[in-house]
Order: structure tokens, then C-alpha cells, then sequence
């Protein structure tokens, strides 16, 4: 590893060189085979036609669908107490609570605004949202799939990435944005 020294077992960055410009851009290009940056403002306060309805009063907002790594950040809005689904995960997940609250039938915590999660590969849960809140919405980043079980364990179906394009590009076309509005979002 370029620049690392081992010191005791852990790792450790060298000195660097002062920057005598660090206001200065770079002048170097992306590599030609990066991909197109992405920066979207004011994603809660967007055109209601860019929430994807999965069901009756949740709704899913891309953000990044990446097929070359097999992940998607969306962000999940509800506007219902109830049942969401459970599922199981293969592969990490990362959620920051941004309005609202939820918790887990498995689990004993609440996940509150302003609270990260981290779910495990293997994680497997029931997303509730309890009485009271009049909307909750979730960033969330999913790498694989949301794996559908019954309470044994049996598939009941999946999500992954491109489960959503297709489904954006559906609703997309229902709504009059058109079937390439998603490609904006994918990565």
C-alpha cells in the first residue's frame, strides 16, 4: 500500500507535503473512464412526480442506481403507520433517519430522526412505522438486494438495482416524465 507504514500492527499515513496552494483546483483531468459526477439539489423539496409509489402512501426517491457495483441510495417516504415488509439482506445496508421514526419487529430500538443504522449482511427484519408519525423518510444505501421471506424464511420475492430501474422507468412513463427519466440516476 502506496504511502502506509505499518506501525505496531497499525497502519499509518506519511507525513505529506505542504500544499502551497490548497485554494487552487486541480489541474488534472478524471480519468477517461470515470463516470459523470452527480449532484441533485434539494431532493426532499423535489417535484412529487420523482417519488416512485411502491404501494399505497410509500414511495421510494432514487438517487444513485449503480449497476456496475449493485447498489442503490434512494430515499424511503412513508406516510402511513403499519407493516413495510421484511426481508433479509445479503450484504450491508446504511440508513440515516431524516424525518419521522421506525423500528424493526425484530429489534428493540427505535431508529429516530438523526439516527444512523448499520445492518449486517444476514440482517433480517419487518420495517415498522409506528401510530403517530405522519411521515417518515429514510436515506438508505443497499448493496445486493432486499431478499422477501415469509416468517420461516421462504422467498417471497426480491429488489435489487435493477428491479428499481425497471420499476422507476414504469412509473415514470405512467406519470409523464417519460421511461429515461431514471437514466439520470444510474451509475
Amino acid at each position: 500500500m502506496r504511502g502506509l507504514v505499518k506501525n505496531q500492527g497499525r497502519h499509518k499515513m506519511l507525513p505529506k507535503l505542504p500544499d502551497r496552494n490548497p485554494l487552487e483546483p486541480a489541474r488534472i483531468p478524471l480519468p477517461r473512464e470515470a463516470v459523470k459526477e452527480m449532484v441533485i439539489p434539494n431532493v426532499l423539496d423535489d417535484d412529487e412526480r420523482i417519488w416512485v409509489e411502491h404501494r399505497d402512501q410509500v414511495w421510494t426517491r432514487p438517487l444513485c442506481l449503480n449497476v456496475s457495483n449493485g447498489y442503490w441510495t434512494e430515499l424511503l417516504r412513508v406516510r402511513k403507520s403499519g407493516v413495510l415488509h421484511r426481508h433479509r439482506h445479503p450484504n450491508p445496508v446504511h440508513g440515516l433517519v431524516l424525518k419521522g421514526r421506525w423500528h424493526y419487529l425484530e429489534h428493540d430500538w427505535v431508529a429516530e430522526e438523526g439516527s444512523y443504522v448499520f445492518e449486517p449482511p444476514g440482517e433480517t427484519h419487518t420495517l415498522i412505522v409506528p401510530e403517530g408519525v405522519d411521515e417518515m423518510i429514510t436515506f438508505f444505501h443497499v448493496t445486493g438486494c432486499l431478499y422477501y421471506i415469509d416468517p420461516d424464511g421462504n422467498p417471497l420475492g426480491y429488489d435489487d438495482v435493477f428491479t428499481l430501474i425497471d420499476d422507476c422507468r414504469a412509473y415514470y412513463t405512467k406519470v409523464g416524465l417519460g421511461a429515461d427519466f431514471v437514466d439520470q440516476f444510474i451509475r
